[in-house]
């Protein structure tokens, strides 16, 4: 009995050690700006949560580690710095990399089945659910004719007869 709780013992201390040398690896980087004013921290971080990181695409530049993230922190460090507002740090950035960089895009003719697209396809999927249900028999569909019953209970009887 010992040598089972010195086994378990010895394992948890081994999943312990493999998960902390883990998460020990784990890279971390950490931009560090240093803003004079509360409003233009206030603003850069607004702006580094609305941008979207274009090499991860389902993280915000405030989020992702990839380099073109780091570089769009900075560009927007340097803005606010600069003291350009949010429309303008935005119009930039929509200039250079598209609607795509902003998570909220605004609507319009090229970004519109960004906006329609996941209704459709939701109304479609619906759509379709409802007509395979309706095409399934009913439960009085299944049911056996008098006939049919009449077959099955002769075959039944000469089964059992042998």
């Amino acid at each position: 009995m010992r040598f089972i709780v010195r086994k378990i013992t010895v394992l948890k201390a081994l999943v312990l050690a493999l998960g902390l040398s883990l998460g020990a690896q784990a890279p971390a980087s950490i931009d560090t700006y240093e803003f004079s004013d509360p409003g233009q921290e206030a603003l850069y971080l607004d702006l580094i949560q609305e941008l979207r990181c274009l090499v991860c695409q389902n993280q915000n530049i405030a989020d992702s580690n990839a380099e073109l993230a780091q570089d769009l922190r900075r560009k927007t460090y340097e803005m606010v710095k600069k003291g350009e507002n949010k429309d303008q740090i935005v119009e930039f950035m929509v200039a250079r990399y598209g609607d795509f960089v902003m998570y909220s895009p605004p609507f319009k003719a090229t970004t519109l089945m960004l906006w329609v697209g996941p209704v459709l396809i939701f109304v479609l999927a619906v759509a379709m659910l409802i007509r395979v249900i309706r095409r399934r028999p009913s439960s009085n569909d299944r049911l056996l004719s008098e006939e049919q019953r009449q077959r099955a209970e002769q075959l039944l009887n000469q089964t059992e007869e042998k």
